[in-house]
Order: C-alpha cells, then structure tokens, then sequence
C-alpha cells in the first residue's frame, strides 16, 4: 500500500496586497506551512510526496526563494523519499517558467537527472517508481490557459508499467451552472474514463473529494490560506492506495500544517455605543493568527463618530491583520415629506399605513421589516449615493 503525500497550492512568494503590513508575516507562515509539509511527510514515513501545481505564486520569483524551497525538497531527498510535481497556473510551464530558469534538483544540490525530485511537463509526462508498482502521471501544458481538456484522450487502464495509477492535474472540475470556464478545465465524465486510482488535484484552495467510476479525486486545499474566507484551506492529506484488485477506495487523511484563520464579524451600526466601545468588543476575539473582518451594517445613529481605518489601527496589534468594512447607512433625511402625489410622498405614506398596520396586529417582525425598507427607501430616493448595498 504505498502512501502518498498530496499537497497542492503552497504559493510561495505571494504579495498578498489585501493584507497591508501584515503581508511579509503571511509570506513566512505560508513557508512555514510548506515546512510542516514536509516534517509530516518525514513523520509518516511516506513512500511519495505529491505537489499539484502553484508551489509558487508566480514565475517572476527571487533565486533565494526557489532555493528555500529546494532545500525543503532535500530534507525528503535525504530520507529516500522522492518528490513528484507539476507546474500550475500561477507558475505555469511557459517561456518565462522557474521551472525552466531553475532546476529544483540542482538547487536542492542533487546529481542532474536523479528521480528524488521530478517535475513532469509536456516533455515528461510520467514517473515510474518499480518497488513502488506506482506510475504518476503529470497532465500539464507550456501554456497558463489550456488549449483542452487535460484528461482529453487519456486513458491508464492499459498501463503495464505499475499497478498503481496516480495522475497529477492543476485546474477546475467542470461544475454545471457553477464552473463553466477557466484556465484548465476537465469534467466527472473524463476522470471516469481516466483508469487513475486517484487523481490528485490542485487549483482550488479549499479541500474536496469524490469519487467518479473507479477513481478517487481530491483537492488538498492551500497548505496555508491564501485568501481571505478559504474554508478548507491549511492541510495536506495523505492518501493510502490500496491493492487495485481489492476494490477497495483510497484511504484520505486531512493533515493540519497551516495556522492561519480568518474570521468574520458583522456588526449593527445602530448598537454601537462608541468607536472605542467597538474596537473593546472586538478585542474580545484577540488572536495573533487571524485575520479579522469585521463588516459594519445597518443604521448609524446620527450621534456615532467612527472611522474604519481608526478601528484598524487601535485592532493591529491584536491580530494578524484587521480589516474593517463599512456598509451601514446615515439618519434619514431631515425636512418635510414630499407631496402625497410624488413617487416619494406616495411611498412613505403607504410604508406608514403599514408600519402602523403591523403594530396594531402585534407582528413586530413585519413592523421592523418596513421601517427597514422605508428608512433604505428614503435614502434612494433623497440620495442614492448615501446607500451601499450588499
């Protein structure tokens, strides 16, 4: 049963623009994610460790940081354990590739052509490990945007070379009415066809698993978050192959190696009492390894004097990063009402008679509901500027 490590989507050397300051810190926790990878691959005694695509987060990445990660990629070397990886759409195989400026082995100071580190490309489209009766094959273009289908025409069911099929692909499962298009694209119906035993995939952040015909599919997820509201993100999984005559499915293991979490929090504007009030409440969710979100909604009193960035700033050292987003409306307009005649006169009037009705029936609910809709109403029609809707 040979075991496999998957990880995909490590994205080393993201400028992670959204997170300000707080930018070269996730940098270093995504290296560090990269790191726990592989001291779990060392704990678990793998037979292979698998990288689906973006190990990073661009071609146009400084020598030392391929070499950080090369020097990674010998700590498996030096137990035995070989390393199997594709390029992704971030670091795509084109004519300014890393892959083709730098050769992982020789940074990792291996001799040229040793199989502990394997990048399969259009040239090299598969690896077999014989004492593993394991072929990997690698489904990759020299181009970001796929001309087709990666699985278009594949079929490993006449494989003679191993018992044991794996495929690597970096790109979308084809989802109707959800995932029509992107860079690389294949469907249920071409991994059915595909005679893989597991299909290891990467492009997708978040973790995911199915099954399609005789083939186990899953997506690792980032080892770290990359983005903000990644649910699933900051695992590896290792995957168990079973005999292929025994019928039995792959066995999956979601590893935690990331540290990471976002967090987010809506706030009434209308119950909030003071800035400082607010940043004391939001304190209460202090933790150096988020980053927090927080969205104000609702009605402002007039009286409140709050300013986001304010917020950030007295939150910063209170998390990895704060971010603070401002949704709410103002007071209403002051001023008579409009004539009865106008679309506006008509309007407030007729959401009067129905607060009114709703209050004389005790249905608090719909009372509430049409204050909303006519305190939002009168916004729109005074000045549509003055309203954000979400």
């Amino acid at each position: 049963m040979p075991r496999l490590l998957h990880m995909a989507d490590v994205h080393l050397g993201a400028r992670h623009k959204d997170l300000g300051p707080a930018a070269a810190k996730q940098r270093d926790r995504q290296f560090a994610a990269f790191r726990r990878a592989v001291d779990t691959a060392l704990e678990r005694s793998v037979d292979v460790v698998l990288i689906a695509g973006d190990l990073f987060d661009s071609n146009a990445q400084p020598r030392r940081s391929a070499e950080k990660a090369a020097s990674e990629l010998r700590r498996l070397a030096d137990r035995g354990i070989p390393t199997v990886l594709i390029p992704g759409t971030h670091d795509c195989y084109d004519a300014t590739s890393i892959y083709r400026a730098l050769d992982l082995g020789e940074l990792a100071g291996l001799p040229q052509g040793s199989p502990l580190i394997t990048l399969l490309t259009p040239e090299r489209p598969d690896v077999v490990f014989p004492g593993l009766d394991l072929v990997v094959y690698g489904r990759a273009f020299d181009t970001k945007r796929a001309p087709r289908s990666p699985l278009a025409g594949f079929d490993a069911s006449t494989e003679t070379r191993a018992r044991h099929r794996v495929g690597l692909i970096h790109g979308a499962l084809a989802i109707p009415g959800m995932v029509e298009s992107d860079d690389v694209i294949f469907t249920t119906d071409e991994i059915a066809k595909s005679g893989l035993q597991y299909l290891a995939l990467g492009h997708w952040h978040s973790f995911q698993q199915g099954r399609v015909g005789s083939t186990t599919w899953a997506y690792a997820g980032a080892p770290e978050p990359v983005a903000v509201d990644q649910d699933g993100a900051g695992q590896v999984l290792i995957v168990e192959l079973p005999s292929p005559e025994s019928g039995a499915l792959p066995a999956l293991e979601a590893v935690l190696v990331g540290k990471t979490r976002f967090r987010r929090v809506d706030v009434d504007a209308g119950a909030i009492v003071s800035q400082p009030d607010l940043v004391r409440e939001l304190r209460a969710y202090a933790d150096p390894d988020t980053v927090l979100e927080v969205r104000l909604a609702g009605i402002a009193p007039d009286a409140l004097d709050l300013h986001a960035d304010d917020v950030e700033r007295e939150l910063s050292d209170a998390f990895l990063a704060v971010r603070v987003r401002d949704s709410s409306v103002a007071g209403l307009p002051d001023g008579p009402l409009p004539p009865a005649e106008t679309i506006a006169g008509a309007f407030i009037r007729d959401l009067r008679a129905r607060i009114e009705a709703a209050e004389t029936a005790g249905d608090d609910a719909a009372a509430a509901e049409a204050r909303e809709i006519l305190h939002l109403g009168r916004l729109l029609l005074d000045d549509p500027r003055r309203v954000t809707l979400v």
